[in-house]
């Protein structure tokens, strides 16, 4: 299959790693694979398995630029290309546009919970299928009726498990107790979040569960990676303030955004994702996948990946003292610890590989083709 890859976005997130490991999947599979990309976009590093001639450079500045997407449109004759797929929301209807133009199939990638505006409805008529990466984006765009029921698709987002590997840290470490009486009770347990700095992802709790933790005990450090993406980074200021309001400053380390997740995370005794909302949420896989044990807020995401107790532990959004307490139960109990990793592994292997993933996607990339 002749397949181009639009993606507009100017940093990188899970939507654009998503991207990038779909499109280096199926470039291995035998399929050739186009990318469209801003310029300077940090996504051509990603796309590995592309040839160069195939990674192109375009202004895609907005939803409403005719001349991007008539350029688009040139590209995909001249390439002949069969699917347009597009994972930015701005981009759909550039996208819808190439595909019109062109006799392409159209295909979109859902990645985030915000409902999509009006103008959208201008891709419907064009659109062959939308994929959802989880169950609740999926209910979400059927909520919104801008798209046939029929043409939506769950296909969960999926991670090469091979790089989350671990051989040592985390999962099995000794319980750390306050009183001193471990024979390891020199060891300082880390506690981590990763998520680009914003009150959706929870920050402002893990902070204050953190507070809770180090009034009864001094053996454990919290660290928080993300970058903050908010003008005049105004979400790092008001962390680092609440963080030195509560006397934390010894306690809770900002380490900035990471592009070696799997190395963090092999560090880590316990991953908390305290967000508010979240659409799937791959940072928790990725945890489950390095055999650390989660700790989550029960958002929309983390519903589908965790069974509560089971794999990992859900406690109730904005609940900061549920929080702490899941916290520092788990980290005095290193058979539970061991017990929810392994069992997050497994789960992980059966449902959120990146072979997975590329399975479900090239055979509706077939179907469409199909008609």
């Amino acid at each position: 299959m002749r397949i181009l890859q639009i993606c507009s976005a100017r940093e990188l997130g899970g939507g654009e790693r998503h991207l990038a490991d779909l499109a280096n999947q199926l470039a291995l599979r035998g399929h050739e694979i186009f990318a469209a990309i801003a310029p300077g976009s940090p996504l051509r590093a990603e796309l590995s398995s592309l040839a160069s001639a195939n990674i192109i450079e375009l202004p895609m500045r907005n939803a409403l630029s005719v001349r991007s997407g008539l350029r688009l449109a040139r590209l995909v004759r001249e390439r002949r290309i069969e699917i347009v797929h597009a994972h930015v929301a701005r981009d759909y209807p550039l996208a819808a546009l190439a595909a019109g133009r062109s006799g392409a199939r159209l295909v979109l990638t859902r990645h985030v919970l915000f409902p999509l505006s009006k103008i959208h409805r201008l891709t419907l008529r064009r659109t062959a299928r939308v994929i959802a990466v989880s169950q609740a984006v999926a209910d979400g765009l059927r909520a919104q009726k801008l798209f046939p029921a029929g043409k939506i698709m769950t296909i969960h987002n999926g991670i090469d498990v091979k790089r989350f590997e671990r051989g040592s840290g985390g999962t099995g470490v000794p319980p750390v107790n306050h009183h001193g009486q471990d024979a390891h009770a020199r060891h300082r347990a880390r506690v981590g979040m990763i998520g680009h700095l914003a009150p959706i992802k929870g920050q402002e709790e893990f902070i204050r569960a953190a507070a809770i933790i180090c009034a009864t005990r001094n053996d454990v450090d919290f660290i928080i990676a993300g970058e903050d993406k908010s003008r005049d980074a105004e979400n790092r200021a008001n962390i680092e303030k609440l963080i030195s309001d509560l006397d934390l400053t010894d306690r809770v380390h900002l380490t900035g955004w990471t592009d070696e997740v799997s190395s963090l995370l092999s560090t880590l005794d316990l991953f908390v994702s305290p967000a508010r909302s979240e659409p799937f949420g791959l940072s928790i896989v990725e945890a489950m996948a390095a055999g650390v044990p989660v700790i989550a807020t029960a958002s929309e995401g983390a519903r589908e990946i965790i069974e509560a107790d089971e794999s990992g532990r859900l406690v109730p959004i904005g609940d900061v003292a549920a929080l702490a307490s899941a916290i520092a139960d788990l980290l005095s109990n290193a058979n539970e610890r061991e017990r929810l990793a392994g069992n997050a592994r497994a789960v992980v292997n059966s449902k959120f590989t990146l072979e997975r993933m590329v399975d479900r996607t090239e055979l509706l990339f077939r179907e469409v083709i199909a008609g």
